[in-house]
């Protein structure tokens, strides 16, 4: 079985050494370098890895993302794409070799995608970027995603218990490209209900708080916005807004609506339970952090924040 480890880079060369032996359980490192100037092409193929450099304009993470695909060996079986900040937990390769079959074409594992400053786990979820050399393409200017391209159905989506991805970034790096390319993202597919969340968490992320609340207004009533994870989380983003605007009482019951929409997630308690802290509501304080402590396990359908498995709702209830 042929593991083919492929990735983009630009100006990541203080994450070579650290990616390069993570990575070095697969047959292979594949890297398409999009410009750096700082010499990441010339250490990563010191530590071995096999580097394409290639400027991509204007820049999409959908044409990165299947330029460096394409540099994949035909006869790989099993593509594992990461990006050099990112760091997996050793035995990843035995872990994802017992769970593939010739059945097989997605690997879902777990990835946490920021850590507290005490080193605790911080935003956590499941990702599926392991996948047959086969049948896929990346599709999205940003928040790009794996698309079945391929005849008939792809294969089995499996769960990989044990394999754990850690993204370590370089908080010095910009996200000054990502709004643009949202929109870019939601004028080209529109019908898009993810991209469309996506765009409204930016808009909140950037303080433009009426075209948040326009925008995730919009992905609830999108026909195909069917994930009750992600419609409560735009439904949370919305309330935010409002509190940030001074309407607490909008965004209280845009937080019931969130809780009432998955009530099983942990993280519309806890904020709505924050919203009545800040306002001295005791009793409801109470209620609903014992809702969110009811929730035992951290869910792996949507993203996990820290806040919501942390200290929080104790902290709260003590008070």
């Amino acid at each position: 079985m042929k593991v083919v480890v492929y990735a983009i880079s630009k100006n990541e060369e203080k994450f070579v050494d650290r990616w390069m032996d993570s990575m070095s359980e697969a047959d292979q490192v594949v890297v398409l370098d999009t410009g750096s100037e700082d010499g990441t092409a010339e250490h990563l193929r010191k530590r071995g890895a096999r580097v394409t450099e290639e400027k991509i304009l204007p820049w999409r993470f959908d044409t990165a993302r299947n330029r460096s695909l394409e540099l994949v060996d035909a006869d790989a079986d099993i593509c594992v794409c990461t990006d050099l900040d990112e760091v997996f937990r050793p035995g990843w390769r035995k872990i994802l070799e017992s769970v593939w079959t010739p059945a097989v074409s997605r690997v879902r594992y777990r990835y946490t995608w920021s850590f507290q400053t005490d080193g605790s786990e911080g935003v956590v979820f499941w990702i599926d970027k392991i996948h047959s050399r086969r049948g896929y393409r990346w599709a999205h200017p940003v928040h790009e995603v794996l698309e079945w391209t391929g005849e008939g159905v792809p294969g089995l989506s499996v769960f990989a218990e044990g394999i754990q991805l850690d993204h370590h970034p370089d908080p010095s790096k910009s996200r000054g490209q990502y709004l643009g390319l949202l929109e870019l993202s939601v004028k080209e597919a529109p019908e898009d209900d993810r991209n469309m969340h996506y765009l409204g968490r930016e808009y909140l992320f950037r303080g433009r708080l009426d075209d948040c609340i326009r925008t995730l207004k919009g992905h609830l009533s999108m026909p195909s916005a069917l994930w009750k994870d992600e419609r409560a989380a735009s439904m949370r983003y919305i309330a935010r807004a409002f509190a940030a605007k001074g309407e607490r009482q909008e965004a209280r019951d845009w937080y019931l609506r969130a809780a009432a929409e998955a009530p099983y997630l942990r993280e519309p308690y806890l904020d709505l339970a924050m919203l009545l802290y800040e306002d001295r509501e005791w009793e409801g304080v109470l209620y609903f952090t014992g809702c969110a402590l009811k929730i035992t396990e951290r869910p792996r359908t949507y993203i996990s924040e820290a806040e919501a498995w942390g200290s929080l709702s104790y902290d709260l209830r003590a008070v």
